[in-house]
C-alpha cells in the first residue's frame, strides 16, 4: 500500500502558516522523511463564495504552483494533483505545465483528473456546465496528442490547433489517475488511464456535493474495482492500474488507539482492491502537522511495508 497525503496550502488562517514556500519546503521534506509516498492538492480556481462558507468547502492554491515549490525541495516524493478539473481550462495549457512539471521533477507527477461538479464554478470560469464530459474526453486526447512530439492537427469545442507543438515533451506519458465512481470514470481509466481515484463519501453528501458521484461503503469499491478488472482485461491491457481511495475515516489525534484504527481502515481499503490511499492529518498549526507527519510515518506507515 502506498499513501498520498495531503499538502494543507489551502489554509489560509493563520498568514503564513502554511502557506509561504518555506512551509512547504518543511512539511514536504518531513514527508519524504517518514516514508509518505506523495503530496496532493486539490485544485478550485474560482469557487462560489456560500460553498467555501461551506464545511466541506475550502480554498486551493494553484496546484502547479504548490507543487514546483514541493518538487524543488524533495527528490522522491510523488506530485499528486488530486484532482484537476479539465474542462476548466484550454488542454493544451494543462499539458503545458504538466509537461513543465515532469521535466522540472523528473517525472514525479500523479495528475488526478475529473470533469467537476460546482456548475457556479463553470460560471465564472465561462464554460458550459453541461459539456463538462465532453470536455474531459476531448482534453485527455488532446493531451495525449500534445505529449507526443507530433504536430498537433485537431479541432476542439473551444480551440482549433492547425499544427502545433508544446515544449518541452515530458520524459514520459505522465501518470493519469482518472476520478469520478460513475462508469463513464471506469471507461476513461481504460482508455487513458494508469490509476482510477475514487471518493468515499458521506451519507449526506451536502448541497454543494449533490452533482458528484461518491462510493457508499467498501462494498461499492470492491465492486468497483472488479469492473474495472474485467474492463480492462476485454481491453486486453496488462499493465498494473493503480486505485487510490481517500481513507474512509477521518483522523483526529496521534496516538496508539488511533494508529490501529488507521492500520484497520488502510487494510480493508486494501482488501477492497485498493492500492494507494490518500488522506490528511490534523493541523491546528504546522508544528503540529509536522508531528503528526512523523507518528503517520511511524505508526502506521512504516507497519504497511
Amino acid at each position: 500500500m502506498k499513501f498520498s497525503m495531503q499538502l494543507p496550502a489551502m489554509v489560509v488562517e493563520p498568514a503564513g502558516e502554511f502557506q509561504t514556500a518555506l512551509a512547504v519546503r518543511e512539511v514536504v521534506t518531513t514527508m519524504e522523511t517518514y516514508g509518505v509516498d506523495a503530496c496532493w492538492v486539490t485544485d478550485h480556481p474560482a469557487p462560489a463564495a456560500d460553498w467555501l462558507r461551506d464545511a466541506r468547502g475550502h480554498d486551493a492554491i494553484d496546484p502547479f504552483v504548490a507543487l514546483s515549490i514541493a518538487a524543488a525541495y524533495t527528490t522522491r516524493l510523488q506530485l499528486h494533483v488530486n484532482l484537476l478539473v479539465l474542462p476548466y481550462r484550454n488542454p493544451f495549457l494543462t499539458a503545458k505545465a504538466v509537461a513543465s512539471l515532469e521535466v522540472m521533477s523528473g517525472s514525479r507527477t500523479i495528475l488526478g483528473v475529473g470533469s467537476g461538479y460546482l456548475e457556479s464554478e463553470f460560471a465564472a470560469l465561462g464554460v458550459d456546465f453541461r459539456k463538462r464530459g465532453a470536455l474531459t474526453d476531448e482534453a485527455l486526447e488532446t493531451m495525449m496528442l500534445a505529449w507526443s512530439g507530433e504536430d498537433v492537427v485537431k479541432q476542439g469545442i473551444n480551440f482549433d490547433a492547425r499544427g502545433n507543438l508544446a515544449r518541452p515533451f515530458p520524459p514520459r506519458t505522465p501518470t493519469i489517475w482518472i476520478g469520478g465512481v460513475a462508469d463513464k470514470s471506469l471507461e476513461r481509466v481504460v482508455k487513458w488511464g494508469k490509476g482510477w481515484l475514487p471518493i468515499f463519501g458521506p451519507s449526506d453528501p451536502g448541497e454543494f456535493r449533490k452533482a458528484q458521484k461518491l462510493l457508499g461503503s467498501l462494498g461499492d469499491l470492491r465492486t468497483r474495482v472488479n469492473q474495472l478488472g474485467e474492463m480492462l482485461e476485454v481491453a486486453g491491457r496488462t499493465d498494473p492500474v493503480d486505485v487510490c481511495v481517500n481513507l474512509p475515516i477521518g483522523i483526529s489525534a496521534a496516538n496508539a488507539s488511533e494508529a490501529e484504527r488507521v492500520l484497520e481502515a488502510v487494510q480493508n481499503c486494501r482488501d477492497a482492491g485498493a492500492t494507494w490511499v490518500f488522506a490528511g492529518l490534523p493541523h491546528p498549526s504546522r508544528g503540529a502537522l509536522l508531528d503528526n507527519i512523523s507518528w503517520f510515518g511511524e505508526e502506521v506507515i512504516a507497519k504497511t511495508r
